[in-house]
Order: structure tokens, then C-alpha cells, then sequence
């Protein structure tokens, strides 16, 4: 039926399409005229208006064209009217069949009515059961609303009830005294932990009943009683049992640090007596600091008496100076006449004091150390005894904090308290010794000593010692720079000729100063001091012009430049062995020591280790006291030879060579006393030279470089005899061949 209505449409629109095409061909000569006849006003049916879209019947025509039973009918050639009315027919036929099935369906139709009747009625009941539901419910949550603002306010009720019950409950459990804390308190010894634990609940107590009674609570005047007797009994026992435990440390012989240990682990007692009897807690407070005050007073009092007597008995006196003549009578350097003299101006093994290991060793005992006849060096001394000051402060500073709370300022008087009487008699000594004290050297060690102990103290937290360190610092740093001002002024006012017999070794004082700068300088390298470099600076400057005083003193310049070389080899040969080699001290002094003298170290100086084959490279402009001295060397063998090769050099220079052949004889002269008397010259010089010389490396280094510039002179002097005025000489023939002069004075070489 579908295919059949798109059949009967599909043919209604060709008839209309072909229809409108005949009436346009009817009308076309009769509507052509211009005002000939109106046109005809059809509205929507106008197919000729723009508002018919023809393009959209096209599209229906094409697609009912493509129907099977469309295209079956255009096929076959069957009129499209005709099969347009029988299409329409059928169309009818087909209404009339349904309206009979509806006719013969009524009863059904009659039925289903009634049963959707019926369907509706049950619908509306259960609407209004619905209804009357959702009412139910309406009512229910408005109770339950109501049950909810009631079950809130009873919450807020129950809140604050509890809150009142807590409050009330700590203030009954605070001023309730339970039976437990009473026997405790009245029975039990002060040293059971039950004692401690009910001691701190009774003063947890007494906090809370001042705390209500200043809020005017009613009750605590119930407890208060009962409080202030328990109060008073804890009081009386706690007082006995620390004054009894600070009266043992009075007993002779009472290592006193085992009772304060003790005390530490009952430090609330005085906590407790702080906060409740003020009185009694200052009682306490006073009577250690009197009793710790005397113990500790008269400990150090006896123990530095007996401390002092273990020191050397020979010292440094006031004219044991560096300056002051080494006469039989006082020897700074001969044999010690006691098995252990105490050195002044050698540090020696001194230096270990300051090691890591030494400054914190256990402190001396006197009695043991007396009973083995041992002796020991002041600062050794110094040391012990504060060592053992640094140790007891530290502990008595901590312990003083600890148990008496305090900190800050009222710690560092109630430390100074305890420990006032005992650095003040520590500080007098120490001023008593100092006055007639002239070991520099012992003097600078005790400076770092108190150096060092004052960063351990820091390192303890303790600063309760800094203001005596200060103190001590105060004393020794000017003794300190006295006695090496004294010892400048020794050195400066030191008479060459009142020395007595003199000779080209070290001189002893200058073997001092190396000494003792070298102590300085090794002391001074861990904890740099500039004064201290100055003062050394100024004694430095004394002692190098005492050197050449005494060097003026010999008659002839070779002695004196012997002299020279030996004294500087000397001091700078300890310098170098007792500081660092790249310290700047060191530098200092060897700078010092070159711009005065122009003297290298021992394996430079001069010539001083070149080869003999090979000339050295230096500046003819500077001269030293080790090329001076070569050159002093060589004159009395071969001063004919070096006169005449100047002379001749200078000739040669000037364009007067011809002047050379008159010098004929002299030359005959000069080449055969140097052929027949080198070898004896040579074999006299190395012994006069290891003869002047102390060290006998510096004696090889001195005959390398003597050696080496007696070749270079024979060389020019081979230049001299070239020349044309003397190149025909005969004797020419009895010079010695260079090379074979070298090789034989290899076999003069020293070997050390």
C-alpha cells in the first residue's frame, strides 16, 4: 500500500506538471499583449509565484522515480491518470475493509474502554493513598525536628556538666591530701624514691591550694593546714639531709665530688625549698658556698705549696741573659751541674706542654712525684695546677647551675662565691712567682697553655673562668715582653773586647738567640701573636750587629768573614730545623738576614754547589761574604795569578795590549810557580777551609766554589797568553791543559 500511495503521488505531479505546461501553450498569444487581462490572483496555488520552490517537486518526482513499482509501471507504458484513479480506489476499498475489522473489533474495543475505566478508578485510589502517606511523613519530620532541637540542647547540658564535674574534680583531687602522701612525707627517709615522688605531689599541692585561694576559693582553707604541716616536716628533713650531706665534705680526706654527685639526684629538694621556705633554701645556699669556699681554698693553697717544690732548683735569674758573659762561673751551655737543670734559652722537649696529649694529661701528684726525686719545668707545673683549676670549675659551674637553678649572671656570682678566694690566691701567687721570674721561654708557654685551656672552657660552656684567664693573661704577657726587652738590651749593651779570647766558631751568644728565637718562633706558630714577632724583630736586629761587632774585633778580613759565615750558617740552620719551612716567620728572618748579609742558605751561597765544569751564573755586581771570602782564600797561593790577569783583562780593554810584551818575565814566573805549587796550594786551602768551618758541609760548599773560580782564573789566564804579544812566548808550552787541571781538582772534591 506504501508503494501504491508513492505511485498515486509520483503521478499526481506529473499530471499537474503536464497540466500547468498545456495552459502556458493555451495562454501564451492571448496573454502577450500588455493590459489585455488582469491576471489571476491564485494565492498559494500560484505556481508561477517565487515563493514555489520547483526545485523541491523535483526532488520528490526523482525520489518516488526511484520506486520499484514506479519504475515497473513506466516500463509497461500504463497511463498515470489511469493508474492514479485506480490507485485512489484501491485506497477506498482498503478504508472500507478497516472500518469493517473496527466494527467487528467493537466489542473488544467496548472491553479494553472498560478496563482502562476501570484502571484509572484504582489509580485515584492509590493517589490518595499517596497523599495521605506523604501528609504521614510531613507530620513525622516535623517530630523528628523536634526531637532534634531536644537531643542538641540536651547535648549542650551534658557538655557543660562534664566541664563542671572535670573542673570541680581537679580541684577536689588538688585539695584532697591522700593518706599516702601524709606517711610518706611524716615516715618515710628522704633518700626512698617514695619520698621524692610524694614530695613532688605535695608541692604540686601547695601550687594549686595558692593558686585557688587567690581565686577566693572557700575550700582550701580545709587543706591548708593539713598542707602547712606537711610542708614544714618536708622542710626539716630536706634541710638535715643536705646539710648533713654538706658538712661531709669537711671530713679530712673526702673526695667531696662523691657527696655533690649524690646530691644531683635529689636537686628537687632544693627546688622544693625554693618555692616553699625561701630561707632554709638560702641557709643552704650559704652554708656550701662557705663550706665549698674553704675546701677549695685550702686544697689549691696545699696543693700548689707542694707543687712548687717539684720545680728545678737552679732557675733563670736576673742576669741570666742572653747577653751576659759566658764566663766558668755561670755556663748556660756547659754541663749542668744538677742531673735536671732547667734550660733558659732551649726549648728542648718544653714544647710537648702544649701538645694535645700533655695539656690534657692527669695532673702531678706531688708525694709520688717526690718520692721518685723527680723535677720539672714551671710551665710543667703551671700546667698541672690548671688543669686541675679548669677540671674543678667546670664541674663546679655545672653542678651549681644544675642543682641551685641559676644561670647567667647569678650563676657567675654564685660561682665566683665558691670559687672567688681560690683564683684570687691563685692570681697572688702567681704575681709573687712572676716578680722574680726571667724564663722567657717558660713564661710563653704558660701564655698558650692559658690560651688553650680558656677554648676547652668555652667548648664546656663554662664561662664563668673568662674573666680570670683575662687576668692571668694580664700578668704574664708583660713579664713576658720584660724579659725580652731586658735580654735586647743585653745583647745591645754586650762589649765585644770584654768577651775574652775570641775565635771564628759560633759565638755563643748568637748560639742563644737561634735557641731561643727558634723556641719562639715553634711556640708561636699554633697561636700567632704579633707583639711577640715584633719584640723578636728587635732582638733580631741586636744580635746581627753584635755579630758584626764581634767580627770587627779579628784583625785580618778572612777570619772575619769566617766568623760571619759560621754565626749566620749557624742561626739560620736552627731556624730552619725548629719552624715550619714555609712559616712566615722563618721567611721573615732569612729575608732580614739576606738584605743584610746577601747570604743564601748554606747550599747557595756563592758558588756554592755549581759543578766544576761549569761556570756559575751570577750578578758580578753582588757581592757576599761566602764569594768574599773565596776570593780571600785564593790570594796568598795564587795572588800573583789574579793580580796579573786583572791587570792584563783591563789592558786588553782599554786597546793597550802591546803593553803585554814587557810583562814577559812575570808571565815565565807566574806559569811555572803555578805548575809546581798548585797542587800543595790546593791540598793547604781545603784543609784551612775544613779547619775554619764548623759545619763541614758548608766547608765542601766553600772548596767546590773556591775550586770552581780557580779554574775560571786559570781559563782567562789561557785567554790572556792567546793574545799576539804573548802567543809566541816558549813557556806557553808548560801550561797545564784545562781539562786536565778540572779532572785533578775532582780529586780535591770533599766527600761528606
Amino acid at each position: 500500500m506504501a508503494a501504491a500511495a508513492t505511485m498515486a503521488a509520483a503521478a499526481r505531479e506529473l499530471a499537474l506538471r503536464a497540466g500547468a505546461s498545456d495552459m502556458e501553450e493555451e495562454e501564451g498569444p492571448l496573454g502577450g499583449g500588455p493590459g489585455l487581462q488582469e491576471p489571476l490572483q491564485l494565492g498559494e496555488l500560484d505556481i508561477t509565484s517565487d515563493e514555489f520552490i520547483l526545485d523541491e517537486v523535483d526532488v520528490h518526482i526523482q525520489a518516488n522515480l526511484e520506486d520499484e513499482l514506479v519504475k515497473e509501471a513506466l516500463k509497461t507504458g500504463v497511463d498515470l491518470r489511469h493508474y492514479s484513479k485506480q490507485v485512489e480506489l484501491e485506497l477506498q476499498q482498503i478504508e472500507q475493509k478497516s472500518i469493517r475489522d473496527y466494527i467487528q473489533e467493537s466489542e473488544n474495543i467496548a472491553s479494553l474502554h472498560n478496563q482502562i475505566t476501570a484502571c484509572d478508578a484504582v489509580l485515584e485510589r492509590m493517589e490518595q493513598m499517596l497523599g495521605a502517606f506523604q501528609s504521614d511523613l510531613s507530620s513525622i519530620s516535623s517530630e523528628i525536628r523536634t526531637l532534634q532541637e531536644q537531643s542538641g540542647a540536651m547535648n549542650i547540658r551534658l557538655r557543660n556538666r562534664q566541664a563542671v564535674r572535670g573542673k570541680l574534680g581537679e580541684l577536689v583531687d588538688g585539695l584532697v591530701v591522700p593518706s599516702a602522701l601524709v606517711t610518706a612525707i611524716l615516715e618515710a627517709p628522704v633518700t626512698e624514691p617514695g619520698f621524692l615522688e610524694q614530695l613532688q605531689e605535695l608541692d604540686a599541692k601547695a601550687a594549686a591550694v595558692r593558686e585557688q585561694e587567690a581565686r577566693g576559693t572557700a575550700a582550701c582553707a580545709d587543706v591548708r593546714g593539713v598542707l602547712d604541716r606537711l610542708r614544714v616536716k618536708a622542710v626539716t628533713k630536706i634541710r638535715e639531709f643536705i646539710l648533713q650531706k654538706i658538712y661531709s665534705f669537711r671530713k679530712p680526706m673526702t673526695n667531696y665530688q662523691i657527696p655533690q654527685t649524690a646530691l644531683l639526684k635529689y636537686r628537687f629538694f632544693y627546688q622544693f625549698l625554693l618555692g616553699n621556705e625561701r630561707a632554709t633554701a638560702k641557709e643552704i645556699r650559704d652554708e656550701y658556698v662557705e663550706t665549698l669556699s674553704k675546701i677549695y681554698l685550702s686544697y689549691y693553697r696545699s696543693y700548689l705549696g707542694r707543687l712548687m717544690k717539684l720545680q728545678y732548683e737552679e732557675v733563670a735569674e736576673k742576669d741570666d741573659l742572653m747577653g751576659v758573659e759566658d764566663t766558668a762561673k755561670k755556663g748556660f751551655f756547659s754541663k749542668p751541674s744538677l742531673r735536671s737543670r732547667n734550660t733558659i734559652f732551649t726549648l728542648g722537649t718544653r714544647g710537648s706542654v702544649i701538645s694535645p696529649t700533655e695539656l690534657e694529661a692527669p695532673i702531678l701528684v706531688p708525694h709520688t712525684a717526690q718520692r721518685g726525686e723527680q723535677r720539672y719545668p714551671f710551665e710543667a707545673l703551671f700546667r698541672s695546677q690548671h688543669y686541675a683549676l679548669l677540671d674543678n670549675s667546670c664541674r663546679e659551674y655545672l653542678f651549681i647551675c644544675e642543682f641551685f637553678v641559676v644561670s647567667g649572671p647569678a650563676a657567675h656570682d654564685l660561682f665566683h662565691a665558691v670559687m672567688g678566694r681560690t683564683l684570687s690566691m691563685t692570681l697572688k701567687h702567681l704575681e709573687s712567682y712572676l716578680i722574680d721570674c726571667y724564663d722567657a721561654i717558660a713564661v710563653f708557654l704558660c701564655i698558650h697553655i692559658v690560651l688553650r685551656f680558656r677554648n676547652i672552657a668555652a667548648k664546656r660552656d663554662v664561662p664563668a673562668l673568662d674573666r680570670y684567664w683575662e687576668q692571668v693573661l694580664a700578668l704574664l704577657w708583660p713579664r713576658f715582653e720584660l724579659i725580652l726587652e731586658m735580654n735586647v738590651q743585653s745583647v745591645r749593651s754586650t762589649d765585644p773586647q770584654r768577651l775574652g779570647g775570641l775565635d771564628t766558631r759560633p759565638h755563643y751568644i748568637t748560639r742563644r738567640y737561634a735557641e731561643f728565637s727558634s723556641a719562639l718562633v715553634s711556640i708561636n706558630q699554633t697561636v700567632p701573636n704579633e707583639r711577640t714577632m715584633q719584640l723578636l724583630g728587635q732582638l733580631q736586629v741586636e744580635v746581627e750587629n753584635f755579630v758584626l761587632r764581634v767580627a770587627a774585633e779579628f784583625s785580618s778580613r778572612k777570619e772575619q768573614l769566617v766568623f760571619l759565615i759560621n754565626n749566620y750558617d749557624m742561626m739560620l740552620g736552627v731556624l730552619m730545623e725548629r719552624a715550619a719551612d714555609d712559616s712566615k716567620e722563618v721567611e721573615s728572618f732569612q729575608q732580614l738576614l739576606n738584605a743584610r748579609t746577601q747570604l743564601k742558605m748554606p747550599s747557595t751561597w756563592g758558588y756554592i754547589g755549581t759543578s766544576l765544569t761549569k761556570p756559575p751564573t751570577r750578578d758580578p755586581g753582588t757581592a757576599s761574604p761566602g764569594k768574599e771570602f773565596i776570593e780571600e782564600l785564593l790570594s796568598p797561593p795564587f795572588g800573583g795569578l789574579v793580580a796579573f790577569v786583572k791587570e792584563a783583562e783591563a789592558l786588553i780593554e782599554r786597546g793597550q795590549a802591546e803593553r803585554l810584551r814587557g810583562e814577559e818575565a812575570r808571565v815565565i814566573q807566574l806559569i811555572r810557580g803555578f805548575g809546581s805549587s798548585w797542587k800543595s796550594s790546593v791540598e793547604s786551602l781545603s784543609q784551612d777551609v775544613m779547619r775554619s768551618f764548623t759545619n763541614f758541609r758548608n766547608g765542601t760548599s766553600i772548596i767546590q766554589g773556591a775550586l770552581t773560580q780557580l779554574i775560571q782564573l786559570y781559563h782567562r789566564f789561557h785567554r790572556v797568553l792567546s793574545q799576539p804579544q804573548l802567543r809566541a812566548l816558549p813557556a806557553r808550552a808548560e801550561l797545564i791543559n784545562i781539562h786536565h787541571l778540572m779532572v785533578e781538582l775532582k780529586k780535591h772534591k770533599p766527600n761528606f
